[in-house]
């Protein structure tokens, strides 16, 4: 019996994996201009840092995340985001005694156990930017404008960017006073999750995506008019920042995102490319967090990127180059000895290159080339083995020369580079 993939997880491979290493790629281009250090995490973790990071009553944790029973004692959580990981790590190595900024990049697979569907997927994969020690909303200003450029280096420029602030402790309780006193009066109109948010956790209410739910929360106050003195001033900050920056953005009184450690700031960016599934980046401060799970208090913002989302809009907007930079072509067996020997070199200097060690004729190894859209072959017989020397020939243009063996090497490159 044929044992197939489990519903809502997924093999990526060719043609698809190149768009997702050009994306990664640029993302890490990014991230090192910009001072970020990556750090690889656990898929696994203990599952109190989820709930006590993201919040007992959010839908990740009440309903999405697979959590099991440890052999010896306690619960383990495969990870459903990044952010309570990278802060896990930062208070385990005492990152803030050497010192207390941290900028951290993490890439890679999360666990939500949710309706499979369009652009959603049980295993999924983010691409993650966590920042330590720096309050000024400078940081969540440059986070916007590297989510930015980073979209427009991978060709994706129809986003929208979305902000708001969810204040603090401070100013926070008041509003959800305000927020519970408004909508207990509608409860009976609320949808049954938000019918026990109401009471619980009234905020998550204005991140529902049912209909008759979204109209409640239309007419309610925005969080802005509550926000205290220091949380004013961060926003008005922040937004003159964007401004400066000339990021075009828009307020949205009722952006609350899922998860319940955010403060102050918070953002999104949105696509209307795949249809429902509009979120392909988002993330905020997240200022109490670190204090909340051990370590001391230090202010924090990060944000994800949706890599799925990000890969699927891409794939229908342009195609990413997979041909081979060459082709070797080796057509006896002694020639397949030098033909390999040149394979190494030029894989060496990371030049794209294949061989083929079948026995074929001239004419199947030249289809093989232009199945492989390859741009030139290297191609080594009798008579080039006698010569010391192989063709080079160019697949655009049919133009090709000999080159001696000792330069084939220095050659090439200099062809592939000039062509790049």
């Amino acid at each position: 019996m044929t044992i197939n993939s489990i519903r809502g997880f997924r093999d990526i491979a060719p043609p698809d994996i190149f768009i997702w290493e050009a994306v990664e790629e640029e993302a890490i281009k990014l991230f090192k201009s910009f001072s970020f250090k990556p750090i690889y995490l656990p898929i696994i973790e203990n599952t109190e840092l989820f709930t006590r990071s993201i919040g007992d009553v959010t839908d990740i944790v009440e309903k999405e995340m697979y959590t099991f029973p440890d052999v010896r004692k306690g619960s383990l959580s495969l990870r459903p985001e990044a952010t309570a990981s990278v802060v896990r790590y930062y208070i385990q190595k005492k990152l803030f005694a050497s010192d207390p900024i941290q900028k951290l990049y993490t890439i890679g697979p999360m666990f939500r156990r949710e309706r499979p569907q369009k652009g959603r997927f049980r295993q999924f994969y983010q691409i993650n930017a966590e920042v330590f020690g720096i309050e000024s909303p400078y940081m969540d200003a440059l986070l916007i404008f590297i989510l930015n450029k980073f979209f427009k280096r991978v060709g994706i420029e129809n986003i929208k960017t979305k902000i708001n602030s969810l204040g603090c402790a401070n100013c926070r309780p008041k509003f959800n006073k305000t927020l519970f006193d408004y909508i207990k009066n509608q409860r009976d109109n609320l949808c049954g999750d938000c019918k026990k948010r109401v009471e619980q956790n009234p905020l998550r209410v204005l991140d529902c995506k049912n209909e008759d739910c979204r109209k409640i929360v239309s007419k309610v106050p925005s969080i802005i008019d509550f926000l205290c003195e220091e949380c004013k001033i961060h926003y008005e900050e922040f937004k003159n920042n964007l401004i400066d920056q000339n990021i075009e953005f828009i307020e949205d009184k009722n952006l609350v995102r899922g998860l319940d450690y955010y403060t102050k700031t918070i953002f999104e960016i949105q696509t209307e490319e795949l249809g429902a599934q509009n979120s392909i980046a988002g993330g905020g401060r997240y200022d109490a967090l670190i204090e909340m799970l051990g370590g001391k208090k230090t202010p924090a913002i990060g944000f994800a990127i949706g890599l799925d989302r990000v890969c699927e809009i891409i794939s229908t907007l342009k195609k990413v180059d997979e041909a081979i930079d060459v082709y070797i072509i080796a057509l006896d067996r002694e020639s397949r000895k030098k033909g390999y020997d040149f394979f190494l070199q030029l894989g060496s200097k990371n030049i794209k290159v294949d061989i083929d060690f079948e026995e074929k004729s001239l004419k199947s190894f030249m289809k093989k080339a232009n199945k492989l859209n390859a741009k030139n072959v290297l191609i080594i017989g009798e008579e080039e083995l006698k010569e010391k020397k192989v063709i080079l020939r160019d697949m655009n243009s049919k133009e090709q020369f000999k080159i001696d063996f000792d330069e084939v090497a220095y050659k090439v490159e200099q062809k592939i580079c000039k062509k790049k």
